[in-house]
């Protein structure tokens, strides 16, 4: 059976990935603490004692800053998105390879790709059919990772056990609690 596929993979807005804003405060230099689904950063580097409260809050996709002893923290705030964007959409692309290569993918690079605003990385997982019966043996799924981690597939002919483990790597991915997918598109000929 021939599939041909098109998937977008979004980056739930109601959840930002934790692993990287721990990274992002790392990067930043910046103190934090994890409360159970809070996420404090207390000292921003600004060399200000915040009196035991916190600078920044982040609760689900909820950031929160300090009015009383920052006044205007925007700035920290666009910083913190810019470099939490940023470690997301390499989060993606990592998680991706990672897991298909788990399920015995190949990662092929998208020469022709040129990164731009809205999309950062295009590359192929490329798959090897064990039916000694099929015709087209190899199946190629192409991804890219929009600006915001979030994941767009798109795969023409795949043949049926290519086509089960890509699904069964993808499952493992969007079990993260941040991504969700809806298929755009998913035909299937007989």
């Amino acid at each position: 059976m021939s599939r041909f596929e098109s998937s977008k993979f979004v980056r739930d807005n109601t959840v930002m990935n934790q692993e990287c804003l721990i990274e992002a405060c790392q990067k930043l230099n910046w103190k934090f603490k994890v409360n159970s689904d809070e996420f404090f950063i207390t000292d921003i580097g600004i060399k200000k004692s915040f009196e035991g409260e916190f600078a920044l809050k982040v609760k689900g996709n909820q950031v929160t800053y300090n009015t009383y002893y920052l006044g205007n923290a925007k700035e920290y705030v666009a910083k913190l998105q810019g470099l939490y964007n940023e470690l997301n959409v390499e989060y993606s692309k990592t998680m991706i390879i990672a897991e298909f290569k788990r399920k015995g993918f190949a990662l092929k690079s998208n020469d022709k790709f040129v990164p731009n605003e809205t999309e950062r990385f295009s590359f192929y997982m490329v798959g090897r059919s064990k039916d000694k019966n099929e015709l087209e043996p190899i199946g190629q799924i192409k991804f890219t990772i929009l600006e915001d981690g979030t994941i767009v597939s798109d795969s023409n002919y795949l043949p049926e056990d290519v086509n089960k483990l890509a699904h069964e790597a993808m499952k493992t991915i969007t079990s993260v609690p941040f991504i969700s997918c809806y298929c755009t598109t998913s035909l299937c000929f007989a």
